[in-house]
């Protein structure tokens, strides 16, 4: 069953091609191995002692091609200049800090504001994403979308620079200390979640080859100075060619925020974002935590199955934090509803992304008839959706055993 959220089909949009494929011969992809080594033992032929005990062969030259072409089209700092830049990465100018690195603020001796975000020397899975981050959005411009600036490979450093966004993440602003909380009201959580809705649809139908983020999250959304949303951190990123459905891929990304059927199958589409995004509508409205099973009472429920609960008790609206002030009830309850829509547990349910932008901009009628209780992953011994605890129902592409799943799910992490 395809998704019937609203009637109208969206209109089709131009597709961008703009592309990302990048690369440095200087640095060391696994065990002290640089890629200058990697490339003369490629020009002379053989695989013998000068690269052992190292990652898969085809790993190694995907990454080699990645970092030869990035001098090419990405700006490249000397790790002299970061380190002026952030006062010797000065903890006054720290801003922020993710599963592979530390992000500090910086300024450039032109006067100009950066994010310099340097990846933890100690962090096995940093190189890859360091890679990954460089070769999905190097060449990408959009205003809904962070972008980078330039990069530094030196030695062991492995750095990105970004713009400099002002108001920090989506996730301090909500959840952040009293000090860091900003006054949002609807007409800025509205903005926010209609500028990440576009920024989706950009990434997940205009780009050629389409990005599937698959990390999307409060953190991982900043704000500049006038709470515009950027999405951030592709470091988990994937490309999708049009010819294909599904990836089947590696578990990543964070608790409360997880597809169920990427969660229990590792089946990954761009409605794994989709999902990510119906739950970030709700923590956006309600000033809370997705990823902490701390909602509902003594129940003790996430936030997606306390927000369904309420909507089937007709008391939707309890949700909603109380320091957003005064909001037009019923648009706020709409945009509940979509997040509902978002997080079908049937992932041909959920609407693509420019759907979503249509239901969140127009007045239109939703189609509630098709709207059916949402999935809910936590962990492996934990699912539910609409027709039981242990299955999720739909059609064959959609529906897993728990049985067959494994009780460790790498890479996933906490907020």
């Amino acid at each position: 069953m395809s998704c019937n959220c609203f009637g109208a089909s969206s209109a089709k949009r131009k597709r961008s091609t703009d592309r990302a494929h990048h690369g440095i011969d200087g640095m060391e992809i696994s065990n002290g191995i640089s890629l200058l080594e990697i490339e003369k033992v490629l020009r002379e032929g053989g695989w013998g002692k000068e690269v052992r005990n190292t990652i898969v062969i085809v790993d190694i030259i995907r990454d080699f091609n990645i970092l030869r072409n990035l001098l090419v089209t990405t700006k490249c700092f000397s790790y002299n200049e970061l380190r002026s830049a952030t006062d010797n990465f000065h903890s006054r100018n720290k801003i922020g800090r993710g599963g592979f690195g530390t992000v500090y603020k910086g300024t450039l001796k032109s006067g100009i504001q950066v994010a310099v975000k340097t990846l933890s020397a100690q962090s096995k899975q940093g190189a890859r994403e360091f890679l990954t981050e460089i070769n999905t959005i190097s060449n990408v411009k959009h205003p809904n979308l962070v972008e980078l600036v330039g990069c530094c490979v030196e030695g062991a450093n492995r750095i990105l620079v970004y713009e400099y966004v002002e108001n920090n993440s989506l996730d301090r602003a909500l959840l952040g200390s009293q000090s860091e909380n900003h006054k949002l009201d609807w007409s800025k959580r509205s903005a926010i979640c209609m500028g990440i809705a576009v920024g989706l649809a950009y990434l997940h139908e205009e780009l050629v080859p389409h990005i599937v983020h698959r990390d999307i999250k409060a953190s991982n959304i900043l704000l500049d100075k006038d709470f515009n949303p950027k999405i951030g951190d592709f470091g988990l990123a994937k490309l999708f060619p049009d010819d294909i459905t599904h990836i089947s891929t590696r578990i990543a990304g964070t608790t409360g925020y997880l597809a169920p059927e990427y969660a229990l199958g590792g089946q990954l589409t761009l409605k794994a974002d989709v999902y990510s995004f119906g739950v970030l509508i709700l923590e956006t409205i309600s000033g809370r935590s997705s990823a902490k099973e701390n909602w509902g009472g003594t129940q003790q429920k996430f936030l997606l199955e306390w927000a369904w609960q309420l909507h089937e008790e007709g008391r939707l609206l309890e949700i909603v934090d109380p320091e957003m002030g005064e909001y037009p009830e019923e648009e706020v309850v709409r945009y509940m509803k979509i997040a509902f829509f978002c997080t079908q547990a049937a992932a041909n349910r959920r609407p693509l992304m420019s759907q979503v932008v249509e239901m969140l901009s127009r007045n239109i009628r939703l189609n509630e008839k098709e709207l059916a209780a949402p999935g809910f992953f936590q962990d492996s011994s934990r699912f539910s959706g609409p027709s039981s605890n242990k299955k999720l129902t739909g059609d064959s592409s959609t529906s897993h055993q728990m049985s067959s799943v494994p009780v460790t799910i790498t890479q996933v992490t906490p907020r």
